[in-house]
């Protein structure tokens, strides 16, 4: 196995390697820092079959063409290797920073298409992330995100019966909060902090990105889950894309429901709280 990884990343990359430094971050994949015999310094992910990097590689390259978003230049992709340029990072996410990524997210989310879904599906976290073609944005978000997570989360034995039949009972009721004329935008998928990639000030990259069309403000949503964006971001993204009424009071939390969900599937613990908290507060 490591031989053919050496000599896939020497065809790749036209130069051996000579140094695998392990990196932390890495889901369902090993991350390392490679040290070719040239100097140069590249990043591998490896992963059994099935780890999806393969797909990994083709969503990056898809951010790049479709919306200009900087990430890693993809130097080879299959399923069990992932082989990228190497982003300076240096630093966290600074208000400069994030006034940068809210330039650079609303011109992502400026590009559209006919539906929401996507082409293919997608994973996040690892896990399998449906996009059948949708016209309508809430049947798009209940059945393929909230239901379909919350449903694998039950069967993985993390989510209580009683929290599942809950979130059922919110997803009936999601026309009270959210706007069916809403228009499909390309999002990133993961915006949480670890994958937004800094150097000084200056956004370096995005990475591990779970895409599909989307209502963007899923997207604004999950960047306030951890903290990732604040002030400074929402001010500069509201001079490109102004929020539409209800943002933070109502929708923040509904959309959030899904990261949450994916986090109970993949962790359990005290996600399964936050998820009960959320029902509680839209009366379900």
């Amino acid at each position: 196995m490591r031989r053919r990884i050496e000599e896939t990343i020497t065809e790749a990359a036209g130069s051996p390697p000579v140094r695998f430094r392990p990196m932390g971050g890495g889901c369902v994949a090993d991350v390392s820092r490679v040290t070719l015999e040239d100097g140069r310094t590249v990043v591998a992910k490896t992963g059994d079959a099935g780890s999806g990097l393969d797909l990994e590689g083709f969503m990056l390259r898809y951010l790049r063409q479709k919306g200009g978003l900087p990430v890693p230049d993809v130097l080879y992709a299959d399923d069990g290797l992932l082989l990228m340029s190497c982003l300076e990072v240096a630093g966290g996410i600074s208000p400069g920073a994030q006034a940068e990524a809210a330039d650079l997210l609303a011109a992502l989310h400026g590009v559209g298409a006919r539906n929401f879904g996507f082409e293919r599906d997608t994973v996040i976290g690892g896990l399998h992330q449906p996009n059948p073609e949708t016209a309508g944005w809430i049947d798009f978000f209940r059945d393929q995100r909230i239901l379909y997570m919350g449903r694998q989360a039950l069967d993985s034995g993390r989510l209580p019966g009683d929290l599942m039949t809950r979130l059922e009972r919110l997803a009936g009721r999601l026309g009270d909060w959210i706007d069916a004329g809403t228009a499909p935008s390309l999002i990133h998928g993961d915006m949480w902090t670890g994958n937004v990639l800094c150097n000084h000030g200056r956004i370096s990259g995005f990475v591990d990105p779970a895409i599909y069309y989307a209502d963007a403000e899923i997207e604004l949503a999950f960047s306030t889950l951890f903290g990732t964006f604040g002030d400074a971001f929402f001010g500069r993204y509201r001079e490109h894309r102004p929020l539409r009424p209800g943002f933070f009071e109502e929708r923040v939390g509904l959309y959030n429901l899904y990261p949450l969900l994916v986090h109970v599937r993949l962790f359990g613990g005290s996600y399964v709280g936050s998820v009960d908290r959320t029902l509680a507060r839209f009366g379900c």
